[in-house]
């Protein structure tokens, strides 16, 4: 499974009760953050997980509201001991944006990698997370991302026997791997089923709609989409500034026919927001206001619990 937490669902500045923009996310052992705003270190004690085991942070865009937080959360891994690599992914610029911030942050007992992001859609795989990330529309170059957590298919017992294949190879090929021995070459091909339908989140803030969130975001099983405003007339204010209301980000979730929409990324005179949604829910009725701390289990189908 899939743990996805809403760290922080505030824009542009922190409130007492709305962190910055941040998503966390856990498998297998291993934790991916999406962004990093003032307060994510404050955030995450508070939802009582852990520093050390983010493996990778991805930055949507250079915004200080989306990698301020970035110095303290390198010093908080540090103070924690971690000794294996940081893989940092974001736009073009991304290290020596990060060298700078590191000015208040020059000593670490563990090494930073770098991927720049550079075409319209990029495809990363790290740490068993399948990433793709892809360009959407603000002021500067920002990206959004998907993150799919892929299924094999069955092991097909019969085939197995069918091709000979003795028992003790039969882990070997459910795990991908080629068995060269006496009795044979194997491949996995020959004993396992179709893939099975894995696990998606898309996640993006920061953007009008584009036609890329609605093709990225197609069947996710979580789309957390901005929706920095909510009032109807602050739409003109949305296109001057390349952000989304809440009724835009809506319609792409119905669009892109995903099961749940969070909205996150609320400009700090929003208040209330609960107040609006009955509105949004007329357009995609599995839209749901997301808060700091938000969390959610997604479990591969068979699996599911909503």
């Amino acid at each position: 499974m899939l743990d996805v937490c809403l760290l922080g669902t505030g824009g542009m500045m922190p409130l007492p009760s709305r962190w910055l923009t941040s998503l966390m996310t856990r498998y297998n052992g291993s934790n991916l953050l999406i962004d990093c705003g003032e307060g994510t270190q404050i955030a995450i004690k508070e939802k009582g997980w852990n520093y050390k085991p983010i493996d990778v942070i991805c930055f949507t865009h250079f915004h200080a509201d989306h990698i301020s937080g970035l110095p303290g959360i390198l010093l908080a891994m540090g103070n924690a001991e971690r000794t294996e690599p940081l893989t940092l992914v974001g736009p073009k610029g991304l290290e020596r944006v990060v060298t700078s911030l590191r000015v208040i942050a020059p000593e670490l007992p563990f090494p930073l990698k770098f991927i720049e992001l550079y075409d319209a859609e990029e495809q990363i795989e790290l740490c068993g997370y399948h990433i793709k990330a892809f360009r959407v529309n603000h002021n500067i170059v920002c990206y959004g991302y998907t993150i799919e957590i892929p299924r094999a298919g069955r092991f097909q017992l019969e085939r197995a026997k069918e091709h000979g294949i003795p028992q003790r190879y039969w882990s070997l090929l459910q795990k991908g791997q080629t068995v060269d021995c006496e009795e044979g070459h194997f491949t996995p091909d020959l004993v396992m089923g179709p893939p099975r339908k894995g696990i998606k989140l898309t996640y993006t803030t920061d953007t009008r709609p584009t036609e890329s969130i609605r093709r990225n975001a197609e069947n996710s099983d979580l789309f957390i989409c901005e929706g920095m405003y909510a009032e109807k007339d602050k739409l003109k204010k949305a296109k001057q500034y390349k952000h989304m209301t809440f009724y835009e980000a809506a319609q792409l979730a119905r669009e892109a026919d995903v099961r749940e929409l969070w909205l996150t990324h609320f400009s700090p005179s929003l208040i209330h927001g609960e107040n609006y949604m009955d509105e949004v829910r007329k357009i995609f009725s599995q839209a749901h206001l997301g808060k700091d701390g938000k969390t959610v289990e997604l479990d591969f189908e068979e699996e599911a619990h909503f």
